[in-house]
């Protein structure tokens, strides 16, 4: 099939997914007994289907995700305290469409960021603008773009993204320029966008973040409206690994003998 006579003019018009699979196709609808139409059919789905993948990979890169920390490779099993049910229902990006925010609260190590990621992954599927950074890597980005003069472009792009994640919320001290720039991410993005936010503080805290009460007040009272809230039990995946690890090397070996790493 090397010299296919179609191979030179889907490389002239940069048709990668069709030229990727022309062999597989061409053996597919010889076997079958294919018609030209249903042959050129299958050609378009690969193509259509590789552009849809490059886009998603540029897409999923530019937002700050992790392609590899999506729901099904979240153990459910290890974190009991999830509501499976309902984060497959998240999952269908519903709450995107409703402009509705989703809340995910609970200690270190439960699965929260991996959770949210998961979240932010499906909607980007499903072609919504998605951004996902740490709450003080976004603050401070945001900052830094006022010295480059970037920042109406940088505020524009948080703003008009359909999804928003924020992640460690609380985790580190807000100086009173960031705080005010929270705030008013909150207020544009109210019933506007759709916002997931991750803690491990208790929400009853949240408010101690702002250092300011009007401004928490204000701001936590657009952010939990419209929202779902999601407090996770359980103990952290980070411990529970290494408390199997040191499991694995305080098992006596074959000779009788103990081993621990130290």
């Amino acid at each position: 099939m090397i010299t296919h006579p179609l191979l030179p003019k889907l490389r002239e018009l940069r048709l990668s997914g069709m030229l990727l699979t022309l062999d597989t196709r061409a053996v597919q609808s010889t076997e079958r007994g294919l018609t030209p139409v249903e042959f050129l059919a299958l050609l378009l789905d690969d193509e259509l289907e590789r552009r849809h993948q490059r886009r998603l990979g540029m897409r999923m890169q530019q937002s700050g995700c992790d392609p590899s920390k999506t729901l099904t490779h979240f153990d459910f099993a290890a974190a009991p305290g999830v509501n499976r049910t309902l984060m497959q229902e998240l999952s269908t990006c519903a709450f995107v469409a409703r402009h509705e925010n989703v809340l995910l609260c609970g200690p270190t190590g439960v699965g929260k960021s991996h959770l949210a990621n998961s979240l932010a992954t499906e909607a980007l599927k499903r072609e919504y603008r998605v951004l996902s950074r740490p709450v003080h890597r976004l603050l401070s980005e945001l900052h830094a773009s006022r010295a480059a003069g970037t920042h109406e472009r940088w505020l524009v792009k948080v703003l008009r993204a359909d999804l928003l994640v924020l992640d460690d919320f609380g985790l580190q001290a807000l100086g009173p320029a960031m705080v005010q720039d929270l705030y008013e991410i909150i207020c544009e993005r109210y019933e506007r966008g759709s916002i997931v936010i991750t803690s491990n503080r208790a929400f009853e805290e949240w408010g101690e973040v702002f250092g300011n009460d009007l401004l928490a007040s204000a701001a936590l009272d657009r952010l939990t409206h419209h929202a779902q809230m999601v407090i996770i039990r359980g103990q952290s995946y980070r411990q529970r690994g290494r408390r199997k690890e040191a499991m694995k090397t305080d098992s006596p070996t074959e000779s009788g003998s103990v081993t621990k790493s130290i």
